[in-house]
């Protein structure tokens, strides 16, 4: 069985870093802004999903 050749050019591998660095200062931000443990949870929630709700905002600024 021959070997398969990948050749993938890892050009995903930017977008992965500035997700990671953009996660983790929402983190630390809606951590910070937490007055109570289940506010720092809904926190950490919705550090996971900032790409979301900034696209959300976003459309919702522009009408679109």
């Amino acid at each position: 069985m021959a070997k398969k050749d990948w050749k993938c050019g890892g050009g995903g591998a930017g977008a992965g870093a500035v997700y990671g660095l953009g996660f983790i200062g929402a983190l630390i931000y809606f951590i910070q802004h937490a007055a109570t443990f289940w506010l720092g949870v809904y926190g950490i929630l919705k550090a996971l999903v900032w790409p979301a709700l900034l696209i959300y905002e976003a459309l919702k600024f522009f009408r679109m």
